[in-house]
């Protein structure tokens, strides 16, 4: 089995368009979520999201290119240029075999901006104008369709759909194919854009969002006694990965080393974790074993952690199961406070996060956990951001549908 690298990091977030830009922010503190201004909200129990409030689709794309793509779709080929860009692949892309290059990159939802947009032309009785891109901009393979196109990768080239964990699991699935030897490079992750009327109508009336309307800034809080649901937010989370052979040998900067995950499944319910985090103990344990280190060699998890009654418990729970007592010597933050929930991209852009906070030995904070709930009773990181001696870290994202997965990334010398 080969070991597999990251060499390069592309993100669209709310936080920042590029890693840099949004890791910065995340480490001060700096909350990316807004009142939702471009259309009426007055119904909705959730009037305020996380967007790519700097991004303009005219700066990545001509004008018919952006009028016939999902914004999804935008995201998964912006972000994906910006991590072949800081790959250094770029400058060599035509010494590399395209036909051992590969594309993962998945979505919990899909082009549900141009589903929404498409569905008003119906019944404005109009079907006549509905667009002829409006099947190719919706589904999710398109993501890994155009950025195989984009790059002319020919091999291994597909998605995964698994809600919240499918940036997560396609950074697995990527890394898998360079593992057996299917490939030598693969672009990999998540790509969403859900914060129109559907989207947020759809998971306010789920019970899953914030009413908090009043405080955007403040309104996402993992583990305080006072939270209420997540936000819903936007972005797109692409990693470079390559075999170890292949990096090492066009002499690449490498930023870490994927060396464990874990994918397990509640069997539960459809929106709910199961109450003793069964599935989420199961899957960090997978990573762990994957890896072959000790529990007590983590030093930094950067939770699920979406701001839900229940969510927020359950890994907490979890954790405590997989780490007994080394957990609450263990710091676990949660970048949701600041980004939101960005759905399918969450998994793969906070994989980022934790390549960044290895490369520079920093834990980004939980902001907004004031007064932790009973029983939320470890380290959140709630001072700030923290200098920290940092060699493994772990990253969980988990899904409606009882869908988990985690990834162990190692520091790379």
């Amino acid at each position: 089995m080969k070991r597999v690298v990251v060499t390069g990091i592309g993100v669209l977030a709310p936080t920042g368009i590029g890693i840099d830009e949004s890791w910065k922010n995340l480490c001060a503190g700096k909350s990316g979520i807004r009142k939702v201004s471009d259309f009426d909200s007055t119904k909705l129990r959730s009037k305020i999201c996380g967007r790519i409030w700097d991004y303009n689709p005219l700066d990545h794309f001509d004008k018919k290119d952006a009028r016939k793509l999902d914004p999804f779709l935008q995201y998964a080929v912006v972000a994906s240029r910006l991590a072949v860009i800081n790959s250094g692949l770029d400058s060599c892309l035509d010494r590399c075999d395209l036909n051992r290059a590969g594309v993962v990159i998945g979505s919990g939802i899909g082009g549900l901006t141009t589903i929404e947009n498409e569905v008003k032309k119906i019944y404005d009785d109009k079907a006549e104008k509905v667009s002829p891109f409006f099947v190719p901009s919706t589904i999710v393979n398109l993501a890994s369709g155009m950025v195989s196109i984009e790059f002319g990768f020919k091999g291994p080239n597909t998605s995964v759909v698994s809600a919240c964990a499918s940036g997560a699991h396609s950074i697995i699935q990527a890394a898998q194919a360079i593992a057996i030897g299917d490939a030598d490079i693969m672009l990999a992750g998540g790509s969403e854009h859900a914060s129109n009327v559907i989207g947020m109508a759809g998971f306010g009336a789920a019970r899953a969002l914030t009413p908090n309307n009043d405080n955007p800034q403040q309104a996402s809080r993992p583990w305080d006694k006072s939270r209420d649901g997540f936000i819903l937010s936007d972005g797109a989370g692409v990693l470079m990965l390559e075999s170890l052979e292949h990096a090492q040998a066009r002499s690449a900067n490498i930023l870490a080393e994927l060396v464990g995950y874990g994918m397990t499944g509640d069997a539960y319910h459809i929106t709910q974790p199961g109450p003793e985090g069964d599935g989420a103990r199961r899957c960090m344990q997978m990573a762990l074993k994957k890896a072959g280190i000790k529990a007590s060699q983590v030093d930094y998890i950067n939770a699920h952690g979406t701001s839900t009654p229940t969510g927020d418990q359950v890994e907490v729970l979890a954790v405590k199961h997989v780490f007994g007592e080394h957990a609450y010597k263990i710091p676990m933050s949660s970048t949701k406070s600041m980004s939101g929930h960005l759905l399918g991209a969450a998994g793969s852009f906070e994989a980022g996060v934790c390549i960044k906070a290895l490369q520079d030995q920093i834990i980004p904070p939980t902001i907004n956990c004031d007064e932790p709930d009973d029983g939320c009773d470890l380290d959140f990181v709630r001072e700030g951001a923290r200098k920290c001696e940092l060699e493994y870290v772990l990253s969980n994202s988990f899904g409606f549908g009882g869908t988990n997965a985690s990834l162990l990334l190692k520091r790379w010398p």
